[in-house]
């Protein structure tokens, strides 16, 4: 079985795929490691039409998420992470293949896998193999106090980030990034965890939703 965990950043994503993980005992992979891998593919001179939201945070000016966030409104950067999650689909589909082709389980999670290409997902490789989950995130004033309880070592939101109104910014942003993983969730029937509140207790539930089936 592939496991498919999507939505935007920071809504935790990371988590359930790691916990998933370690209950059945099967590995996980970041959408974003295999985008690392598939740029070493792709030509230098392409990178700013293939991974437009990379290159607004390292070329546009913006040295840290204060600059960013100050330049750059929600919906340019949520328009600029879809385009560039469309960079990672064929590494994605090839993985799954494979995984499945080997009789393999396991968790693919990324801000890349949005409904509508996971639904070609199951088209191409079958309902009986793929499950998904779409988390959300919808209330920017708890993402902004909730922030520092974060213990990933070197995270990029708060080593990045000197002023506190910016992390309500990235809350905004990301509240209303969930609302397009709702709405295309529903338009394909997949099944939504708003994670706001009783994180845990989400986490718990997301993972029997994925096993359950």
């Amino acid at each position: 079985m592939i496991y498919l965990i999507g939505g935007p950043p920071r809504s935790g994503k990371t988590t359930l795929a790691k916990t998933l993980a370690k209950r059945l005992g099967i590995p996980w992979i970041s959408t974003d490691t295999l985008e690392a891998i598939s740029r070493a593919y792709i030509p230098k001179y392409q990178w700013q039409k293939v991974y437009p939201y990379s290159h607004l945070r390292r070329k546009g000016g913006a040295r840290n998420n204060d600059e960013f966030y100050e330049i750059y409104s929600a919906s340019k950067i949520i328009q600029v992470l879809k385009a560039q999650a469309k960079s990672t689909y064929k590494a994605i589909d090839t993985m799954i293949a494979n995984e499945i082709d080997n009789g393999n389980d396991y968790i693919i999670e990324g801000y890349h896998l949005v409904p509508e290409f996971v639904q070609t997902l199951i088209k191409a490789h079958g309902k009986k193999n793929i499950r998904t989950l779409s988390l959300t995130k919808f209330d920017a004033n708890k993402f902004a106090k909730d922030v520092h309880r974060s213990n990933t070592p070197n995270d990029w939101l708060i080593v990045l980030t000197k002023k506190e109104g910016t992390f309500l910014k990235v809350g905004k942003m990301i509240a209303k990034y969930s609302s397009y993983f709702e709405k295309e969730a529903k338009k394909y029937r997949f099944d939504i965890l708003i994670m706001d509140s009783n994180f845990a207790s989400q986490i718990k539930r997301g993972i029997g939703l994925l096993v359950k089936k």
